[in-house]
């Protein structure tokens, strides 16, 4: 059967482009000229009859067409890799690459992964903890746990957790001149504040405190952490109360490293969701994986709430 299909070096060329608004920046990425770039643009877009770039002096944008065509042809290149990825695979040892959060990969995943090799000794799970986002297929990963409000476009979304917000201190601070009774209490003691780069759902003293009815405490006294799994630490060494995401402090919690000395609890816009693309999303290992990690999350759930 005839596809008529265009090279494989002019759409990778007008992804690159399009991606970057740039031929120089493309032909970088590729590895080849700019006017090697170009050339291949324009062989494509004679060879589907349409312009799919204005160009400017400086400057490149896409036409109607090319923002109609760039996010088809970027599904079917993932497509294509993770097939390649397959194949390349097959008969190998099993192994998943998971993209996963910094601070989520330290206080959550990595306490509970051994449990997934005693039950699945036949799937090496290759996590990497990285606060960036990466997009599954492209940069090599099957799947990711990803913090948000779970609109992942083009993949399969799984929610893994929901948040609560609370204060958390070492127990150590229960006890001593001044101890942790009642949220009044922490006039006497320092604030932990989480400046984390997720702002949209940050924890806030501000807020914590107006809710649980406290005045006299000044809301933005107090060190600050841009890594969740930094905030935790400083909690369990006693330097003051933290206010943080259950998800990150729970094991802590469990483990009797940290307490939750009083209340309210408040709630979080966001959660932890397990992304996976489509059609890699019931592999054999992707599935069993995914299906691992919501075990975990509903017995820690159920712990939690006990």
């Amino acid at each position: 059967m005839d596809r008529r299909l265009p090279s494989m070096k002019a759409l990778r060329s007008f992804e690159a482009a399009a991606r970057h608004l740039s031929f120089t920046k493309a032909a970088d990425e590729l590895n080849v000229t700019q006017t090697a770039v170009s050339h291949r643009v324009k062989t494509l877009e004679q060879r589907l009859n349409v312009q799919l770039f204005q160009r400017f002096n400086r400057r490149l944008e896409l036409t109607d067409a090319g923002r109609t065509y760039l996010p088809l042809l970027q599904n079917a290149l993932d497509m294509i890799g993770s097939a390649t990825d397959r194949a390349c695979k097959h008969g190998m040892t099993a192994s998943l690459k998971v993209s996963v959060l910094l601070s989520f990969a330290t206080k959550w995943l990595q306490p509970r992964l051994k449990r997934f090799h005693e039950l699945h000794p036949e799937i090496d799970v290759l996590v990497t903890a990285d606060d960036k986002l990466v997009k599954l297929g492209r940069d090599d990963f099957d799947m990711g746990i990803r913090f948000g409000p779970g609109r992942y476009p083009g993949l399969r979304v799984d929610k893994l957790t929901q948040d609560e917000i609370v204060p958390v201190c070492s127990p150590t601070l229960l006890e001593g001149a001044h101890p942790l009774c009642a949220p009044p209490d922490l006039k006497y003691h320092t604030l932990l504040h989480d400046l984390s780069w997720y702002e949209d759902d940050r924890p806030e003293w501000s807020n914590w405190l107006i809710m649980a009815g406290v005045a006299d405490v000044d809301p933005d006294a107090g060190p600050g952490f841009n890594l969740w799994g930094m905030l935790i630490d400083a909690a369990v060494a006693g330097q003051g109360v933290a206010l943080v995401r259950t998800t990150i402090a729970q094991h802590s919690i469990d483990a009797g490293h940290l307490v939750r000395p009083f209340g309210p609890a408040l709630s979080s816009k966001c959660a932890y969701w397990v992304v996976s693309r489509p059609e890699a999303a019931d592999d054999y290992n992707v599935r069993v994986f995914r299906e691992w990690l919501m075990s975990e999350a509903e017995n820690g759930a159920r712990l939690a709430s006990l």
